[in-house]
């Protein structure tokens, strides 16, 4: 044909083979058929949308630079420094939808639901990029308490280390002040987002119960809506398509979590296996 695809003049995306070829003369007299054959040939196929968006943050390359200098020093200092992706997940008391093999006909895979309230399970780990160690905490609700009481299990957990590192999204209440007062003082040259009505400065009991505490902890910050900069996203998609989809455990909550918990402690002592699937090592 010899014509470029952005030669048509519009959104292909945007349009059906019949009105492509109302719109553009040359088409005409051909079949949507035959209009099909002639973008096969100009390399447009029918292809399903898939939703983008860019952070927004403008500070999205030095932020990613900032990680790969702290996974640097933890390569370079691993007796010293750890660097850590920390998120969070909630999984739904009934199973969610996905495919899965059944025997042909119309007996097709069934999420069976239980007719009790969709009760919620959180659950905060972070992802260690050297080895691919899992830690973990699950709770009804991820309060300033229990991400208090998080870092001092990664604290427990990597006992050598001087520096922890924890790269994180910019959810609101990781820097809290009321959590902020058990760290030691942050050095990020970021800044942090929080809502205008909260404090600035951390409440009194916060000092009280914390203060003394020191966790030898900085806070990462991730661009802005970059979920995709966050290795450990993929370990809960690993978690859902194991685990979550289609489960049978919709009326025992109690069984659920016990095969959540056993999930994650798979990955307690590491997994290279983990590293390859969330992209960290080459497969």
């Amino acid at each position: 044909m010899g014509r470029d695809p952005h030669t048509l003049g519009l959104d292909v995306s945007r349009w059906t083979l019949t009105r492509i070829a109302q719109a553009c003369p040359w088409l005409d007299g051909y079949t949507p058929s035959g209009v099909w054959r002639v973008l096969a040939q100009l390399g447009l196929t029918w292809q399903r949308a898939r939703a983008v968006v860019h952070s927004p943050d403008p500070d999205y390359d030095a932020k990613l630079a900032a990680i790969d200098d702290c996974r640097a020093a933890a390569r370079a200092h691993p007796d010293r420094i750890v660097t850590l992706y920390l998120d969070e997940c909630t999984i739904e008391r009934q199973p969610t939808l996905a495919a899965a093999y059944s025997w042909a006909g119309h007996d097709q895979p069934q999420a069976r639901r239980s007719l009790r309230g969709t009760t919620l399970t959180r659950l905060v780990a972070t992802l260690d990029p050297h080895d691919g160690r899992v830690v973990s905490r699950r709770a009804s609700r991820i309060t300033i308490d229990q991400l208090v009481a998080f870092y001092q299990d990664l604290v427990a957990a990597y006992p050598h280390a001087e520096r922890l590192s924890v790269v994180q999204d910019n959810w609101p209440i990781h820097t809290h002040p009321d959590l902020l007062v058990a760290l030691e003082p942050q050095e990020t040259a970021f800044p942090f987002y929080r809502p205008r009505s909260w404090p600035t400065d951390p409440h009194p009991r916060a000092r009280q119960r914390w203060g003394d505490l020191h966790l030898p902890i900085q806070l990462v910050p991730l661009p802005t809506y970059a979920s995709w900069c966050n290795p450990i996203e993929k370990l809960w998609r690993k978690l859902k398509q194991e685990l979550v989809h289609l489960h049978r455990w919709a009326d025992d909550l109690d069984e659920l979590r016990r095969q959540i918990d056993r999930f994650l402690e798979h990955f307690a002592a590491g997994s290279e296996d983990l590293l390859r699937y969330t992209g960290l090592v080459p497969k």
